[in-house]
């Protein structure tokens, strides 16, 4: 979730990496789960957040010519963002456990 946010503000996954990459290692190793595992999430939530970057809903309006309208792109977007969010936080999870740590 948080690469999803850093992306969703920065508009790029490299940057929200380098401000949180670190702090999601920290993290799992505090918490002892697989730093790969985190860091990969990070990775993976800001390609969701990418969507509604403003630079991207930008580039995407200029792109399909309404210009102006980066608002009503959003509002179609958000919630898909949101749901593969949500998808994504579930796979993560269950790649946490037994279940899918063979993934890893």
């Amino acid at each position: 979730m948080i690469g999803w946010i850093g992306v969703a503000v920065t508009g790029s996954d490299n940057s929200a990496n380098a401000l949180f990459g670190a702090l999601q290692v920290a993290a799992a190793h505090e918490t002892g789960l697989s730093p790969t595992l985190l860091a990969a999430a990070n990775a993976s939530g800001g390609v969701l957040g990418k969507m509604i970057s403003p630079q991207s809903l930008a580039v995407g309006a200029a792109a399909v010519g309404i210009i102006g309208q980066e608002g009503l792109i959003f509002r179609k977007v958000v919630g898909w963002s949101l749901l593969f969010l949500l998808l994504m936080s579930v796979l993560v999870y269950l790649q946490s456990t037994p279940m899918l740590s063979w993934m890893l």
